[in-house]
């Protein structure tokens, strides 16, 4: 490791935890962006010569294709990150994602080009799967390589606050857009802003990112020549167990995740009949209580252990499932909001302690590529597919109990899980 006193530790410390914080904020604000999009606009604009249930389950095809993608921009951006550096791959991923939201926002809509326009959403949403997929590793790892042992699951916590930062302002710009215009002119152009507006992000986080240092982890490996040639290699070789328990785990946080931020909207206004603006609201509320949640989850982590905490998180969100969508179901919007705010929280005492115990699991030499692809094979298994479950669901027992009761199966895969995880807490050290 390369010799620093404390002081500086600390700083350079805090410099990666903002730096991982503020970039990962822009990357799933553009993220969740479409998300909301594809669940209030995109089966109108895109998939407007269809039944609006089909046009809904069509656009969250297209939505399902940024997950698909993002198990291979872990492999390809986890290859470079365990050879060539943390940094360098994080400012990549954000240029990638930053062009590909704004393409987004410039797409015509059906009735100019037809079918074209999904086709151009889907290759887009692919290129912003992509750019995920190398974003995360990386940003945790700069927070938890720089952090002292004892504080790794606190410190690794806050890139995961990047998650509620961006859906909050993803939301509230789809919000701000739908309340200060009408229907008619949110639909032709106003959706198209915060899209437009993301360049505006990108810069900021470019010029963060490019003021921080290397990981002193990666930075010792190098010194001490043990980078791998081929990290996918030795990941799918020496720890593909580790990436199977890392795609199982992340199943019961995941797939509800989308069920309550995604499909809720879908739900929200088609079925129960409420205000586009104040569910969108509600929603970033949800992720408010998920910001004062997570460094608590990740400091109660390194004190009592990854596992037990998430595994509470777990049993409270496939139980919590049943009352939220009881709350959702009155159409009274402090209950919604009430139940959105409590399934926020239960999530994310899996969410917070997650980067550190999936990261524990792999080596530092092949980490970047380990858990970047356990963590993104989850989308395509959990987080990807729920929506368009949830709705398949919706449309065949015409109940929302069906949906909870999917989320509820999905909680008992992760406990099921959690034995089979190491707690390895202060190992992010060993090549």
């Amino acid at each position: 490791m390369p010799d620093f006193d404390e002081q500086t530790r600390r700083r350079h410390l805090r410099r990666a935890v903002a730096a991982s914080t503020i970039g990962t904020t822009v990357e799933w604000y553009d993220f969740y962006l479409y998300g909301a999009a594809a669940a209030l606009v995109f089966p109108k604009l895109f998939f407007s010569n269809l039944d609006p249930a089909l046009g809904s389950l069509l656009s969250y095809v297209t939505f399902f294709a940024g997950f698909a993608a993002r198990p291979f921009g872990a492999a390809i951006f986890g290859h470079f990150g365990d050879r060539i550096g943390r940094k360098t791959l994080l400012v990549t991923t954000m240029l990638i994602m930053g062009v590909a939201t704004v393409c987004v926002g410039l797409v015509p809509s059906y009735e100019r080009i037809g079918i074209w326009g999904a086709v151009l959403l889907t290759i887009l949403r692919a290129c912003q799967g992509i750019a995920v997929g190398g974003e995360w590793s990386g940003s945790v790892l700069m927070a938890g390589e720089w952090a002292a042992p004892g504080r790794r699951g606190l410190a690794m916590s806050f890139p995961q606050m990047g998650s509620p930062l961006g859906a909050i302002m993803a939301n509230s710009a789809l919000a701000i857009m739908s309340t200060t215009l009408d229907d008619q002119a949110f639909l032709e152009w106003g959706w198209r802003v915060p899209f437009l507006a993301s360049v505006v992000l990108i810069v900021i986080g470019l010029w963060i990112r490019i003021g921080t240092l290397e990981s002193p982890v990666f930075t010792a490996l190098k010194a001490e020549r043990k980078i791998v040639r081929v990290p996918i290699a030795e990941v799918l070789r020496f720890n593909w167990r580790q990436v199977v328990l890392t795609m199982l785990l992340r199943t019961g946080q995941l797939a509800p995740f989308y069920i309550t931020t995604t499909y809720v909207l879908t739900y929200g206004t088609q079925v129960l009949g409420l205000d586009r603006a104040d569910l969108l609201n509600a929603v970033s509320i949800r992720a408010i209580g998920s910001l004062a949640v997570l460094p608590v989850a990740g400091y109660l982590a390194d004190r009592y252990g990854r596992r037990r905490i998430i595994g509470i998180g777990a049993v409270g969100t496939g139980l919590w499932v049943f009352a939220l969508f009881a709350l959702l179901n009155t159409r009274a919007m402090p209950f919604v909001i009430l139940g959105l705010l409590i399934d926020g929280m239960l999530q994310d005492l899996q969410y917070g302690p997650q980067a550190a115990v999936i990261a524990e699991n792999f080596p530092a030499s092949r980490r970047y590529t380990g858990s970047g692809l356990g963590y993104h094979l989850a989308a395509i298994t959990a987080g990807g597919p729920a929506p368009a479950i949830a709705a398949y669901l919706f449309l065949v027992y015409q109940s929302s109990t069906a949906i909870a009761l999917f989320a509820l199966a999905t909680t008992i895969v992760t406990l099921a899980t959690l034995p089979w995880l190491r707690e390895n807490a202060g190992t992010l050290d060993r090549a």
